[in-house]
């Protein structure tokens, strides 16, 4: 899909990133385009899988989940079954609302967002049930400085 994706989708995609709420009318205006033809453009950047649904933002804090942990997570085995696993035994707690498998010292990065210590020992222990990992850390952010950014859908790209 890459090569398909010019730069007036590369202005849709931008504009939705930045406000997944505006009107097709208003967001045609935006990028220079009919609703209609906006409209076909946004149907083909569904089927291809460019674009995923639209969601919200949501203030953690203001529901009490105050703390958001960074786990690290070692593993001595890493066969593709074992891993897949994993994946689905971590997929089943909802406060992991990130899962990365990563290059480096350590196998897998997860984002926890829940409330308080308590919460956050109440997933460890989820998390580290069933499943041997050779060492889990956690590392807790004390204030988030850059979040739910827009990707730069023009990097590379003379503008």
């Amino acid at each position: 899909m890459k090569g398909e994706i010019d730069t007036i989708d590369r202005r849709i995609l931008d504009a939705l990133q930045r406000d997944a709420s505006l009107s097709q009318r208003a967001l045609g205006e935006q990028v220079g385009l009919s609703q209609n033809a906006l409209w076909r453009r946004l149907k083909r950047l569904e089927e291809t899988g460019v674009l995923r649904g639209s969601h919200m933002a949501i203030d953690a804090a203001q529901l009490g989940l105050d703390l958001t942990v960074f786990v690290m997570v070692r593993t001595r085995n890493h066969s593709m079954d074992w891993a897949e696993g994993f994946r689905k035994h971590v997929a089943r707690i909802p406060q992991v609302i990130e899962m990365h498998r990563i290059g480096g010292d350590w196998d897998y990065m997860l984002k926890i967002v829940t409330t308080g210590m308590s919460g956050y020992d109440a997933v460890y222990r989820r998390l580290t049930t069933g499943f041997e990992l050779d060492t889990v850390t956690g590392y807790f952010a004390m204030e988030t400085m850059l979040e739910d950014r827009p990707l730069d859908v023009f990097d590379g790209m003379a503008r």
